[in-house]
C-alpha cells in the first residue's frame, strides 16, 4: 500500500520541468504567452521593415520620374510656302513667305514658361529670314503648337544657283529658348533649349520637306 502511495506521489516524468522541477500549468501558459508576444513583435518588426522599403522605393521612383526636370524641345514641325518666286542656276534668286508651325514639347510634370525669342533661318552662312516668337507657357506633359509667318529672301550667289539646279534648296533654323520649369508651384528651375533644325525646299513642289531637328 505504501508503495502504491509513493508511486502516486512521485512526479510524472513526462511533465514539463523548469530547472529540474515540474512546471505548473500557470507557468506553462505564461511561457506560451511570452513566446506568442515575441512572435507578434517579430512579425510587427518585419511589417515595419517591409513598409519602410516600400516607402523608400516609392520616394525613389517619384524622384526619378515626377521630380526629374527634363530639357524641353523647340522644333519646326511643318510649314507651307506662299508667294513662291524661284530663279534658275544661271540666274539664282529665291523669295517666298513661309507659314511655319513650331512646337515646344514639355515632357515635365510641371509647366514650362518661356520668354520671347528669335528664330533665324539660314542658307549656308547667310541669314535669309527671322521671326520673333512671343513668350508663353507649355503645359505639363504637352506640346504647345503655334504658327508664325516668316519672309525669306535668299542672296543671289553660286551656292543658291547650285541648289536651284539640283531642285532642292537646303535651309536651317536656329534659336535659343529660355524659360523656367515649375513643379507643384514650389520647385522652379531655369531651363533653356536650342533649336537646330535642317530642312529642304523642293523647287518642283514648292514645299518644305525632310525636317530633321537635333
Amino acid at each position: 500500500m505504501e508503495g502504491y502511495k509513493q508511486q502516486q506521489q512521485s512526479p510524472n516524468p513526462l511533465a514539463p520541468t523548469v530547472n529540474g522541477y515540474p512546471r505548473s500549468d500557470t507557468e506553462s501558459a505564461s511561457h506560451d504567452a511570452r513566446e506568442l508576444r515575441k512572435k507578434k513583435r517579430m512579425k510587427c518588426l518585419l511589417y515595419i521593415v517591409i513598409f519602410a522599403v516600400f516607402q523608400t522605393g516609392i520616394i525613389l521612383l517619384f524622384a526619378l520620374t515626377v521630380m526629374k526636370i527634363r530639357t524641353p524641345k523647340f522644333r519646326v514641325r511643318s510649314a507651307t510656302l506662299n508667294n513662291f518666286n524661284a530663279g534658275t542656276r544661271t540666274n539664282p534668286s529665291l523669295n517666298f513667305t513661309m507659314n511655319a508651325e513650331f512646337g515646344v514639347k514639355n515632357a515635365n510634370f510641371g509647366h514650362f514658361k518661356y520668354l520671347n525669342t528669335t528664330v533665324s533661318f539660314f542658307h549656308g552662312n547667310d541669314m535669309v529670314g527671322k521671326v520673333v516668337v512671343q513668350g508663353a507657357r507649355a503645359k505639363a506633359r504637352k506640346t504647345r503648337k503655334f504658327n508664325e509667318v516668316v519672309e525669306l529672301s535668299f542672296p543671289a550667289n553660286s551656292q543658291l544657283g547650285n541648289d536651284l539646279g539640283s531642285g532642292f534648296v537646303n535651309l536651317t533654323s536656329q534659336s535659343e529658348l529660355r524659360g523656367k520649369v515649375e513643379l507643384m508651384k514650389v520647385i522652379k528651375k531655369n531651363k533653356s533649349t536650342n533649336m537646330n533644325c535642317a530642312m529642304q525646299i523642293s523647287i518642283a513642289t514648292q514645299q518644305l520637306q525632310n525636317i530633321v531637328c537635333k
